[in-house]
């Protein structure tokens, strides 16, 4: 009986601290919301379609990952930003008489402004940059929505870890 009486005054005490914890790594204070701006485009080989899956991507990990609810805009925590760097470039070269590339890399780039609304000393701006690798005999449009998850998964982890995993 005395065990079952410390347990539930642990989970009294403890459900009345102010800082809210999930299981998945964060820490979220007293923020109940989340928002995610639409991350433009402002590099020339960046488009509208992955600014826009970019922005998505975000928002599916935040509640996948936390227990905040998301809000169209002034969430407890704000995203915003911008695709900053778009970029292709050879990775590996392959030998022979006329060396070409075997591997080429997509490297994608992003501006993002965190604000907590509650706790303004936790807010930031910075960058974030990632890549994935692929085939040179690939055609970039064949490959870039898989490239796209790839880095848009690492990317998005990174953010997060940034934000909220700021234990």
């Amino acid at each position: 009986m005395k065990k079952l009486l410390y347990i539930f005054l642990t989970f009294v005490i403890l459900d009345g601290c102010t800082v809210n914890y999930s299981f998945t790594g964060g820490q979220f204070g007293n923020a109940k919301t989340f928002s995610v701006d639409y991350f433009k485009p402002q590099t020339g080989l960046a488009t509208p379609i992955y600014a826009q899956q970019f922005s998505e991507a975000m928002k599916d990990y935040l509640q996948a990952q936390s227990p905040l609810k998301l809000r169209e805009s002034e969430g407890d925590l704000q995203f915003a930003g911008s695709i900053v760097d778009y970029s292709i470039a050879p990775v590996s070269a392959q030998g022979g008489s006329a060396e070409t590339a075997s591997m080429n890399r997509l490297t994608i780039g992003v501006k993002v402004k965190y604000t907590n609304t509650l706790e303004e000393e936790l807010s930031f701006e910075k960058n974030f940059s990632k890549f994935a690798d692929f085939e040179a005999n690939r055609d970039l449009f064949s490959v870039e929505q898989d490239l796209w998850k790839q880095i848009n998964d690492q990317l998005t982890v990174e953010i997060y870890n940034a934000s909220v995993g700021n234990w």
